[in-house]
């Protein structure tokens, strides 16, 4: 396997830095957020960020294993994002 060049190193090291303080950013408003909605929003925003760590550490690693696992996190973030939206609205997930 070749070696990564140190441009690409450098700018993955900094992207994944980023991407895990905007993670911070949106967990203070999933905890402070003045409302539901907010909160809800914050979360998809964190499933994100998840993904897009993922999709970065597999890029640095070159690990194909890391993609897949960002896809699963995707799926499941849209599925979570969905049942605590129709729990905002309705107030139950299921009917």
């Amino acid at each position: 396997m070749s070696e990564v060049p140190v441009l690409l190193e450098t700018t993955l090291r900094v992207a994944l830095v980023i991407v895990s303080a905007l993670c911070v950013c949106c967990s203070y408003r999933v905890i402070r957020g003045p409302t539901d909605p907010d909160r809800v929003v914050a979360l998809d925003a964190i499933a994100t960020n998840v993904v897009a760590i993922a999709v970065l550490f597999a890029i640095q690693t070159g690990r194909g294993l890391f993609i897949t696992v960002s896809l699963v996190l995707a799926i499941i973030g849209f599925i979570a994002t969905v049942a605590v939206a129709k729990f905002v609205i309705d107030g139950e997930v299921i009917e």
